[in-house]
């Protein structure tokens, strides 16, 4: 069993931003030279997530009006009573969303479903550059 580690940055647009991230997971595993076991996916920061999602036009709008509904901006956050920063809903979203996942990977190739992308999901109010880290375990 080995371990291998790589890591990559993504420079966001802001709020929103929903960013496929499935071939940089894809080249790591097959530049690791394991050919079954596990790509864990993991984004650095309280404010972002990754996730699955089918990368069409209709659920790009549909997740963030998901997201809108279930954390709004709106409302009070004791985040803001606090930091004054205008993201407490973007550090709520991204509890809720979670900031890594497991996708297993077999005779080198992630076990994706055919309509099934990775993603990363910024949900802070401004742009960032996202540091995601994927260990890679397998043999």
């Amino acid at each position: 069993m080995q371990v291998i580690t790589k890591r990559v940055n993504v420079r966001t647009r802001g709020e929103a931003d929903i960013i496929d991230i499935s071939e940089h997971i894809s080249k790591a595993v097959r530049e690791s030279g394991l050919s079954n076991g596990i790509v864990t996916v993991f984004v650095k920061g309280s404010t972002a997530a990754i996730t699955t999602i089918e990368y069409e036009p209709g659920l790009l709008k549909d997740f963030p009006n998901m997201l809108e509904r279930v954390a709004p901006k709106g409302i009070e956050y004791e985040h803001e009573k606090a930091w004054h920063d205008g993201n407490g809903h973007s550090h709520v979203r991204a509890s809720l969303l979670g900031p890594s996942l497991t996708i297993p990977f077999v005779d080198g190739v992630l076990a994706l479903g055919t309509w099934q992308q990775v993603v990363l999901i910024e949900l802070d109010i401004r742009s960032r550059e996202r540091s995601i880290i994927m260990q890679i375990i397998g043999e």
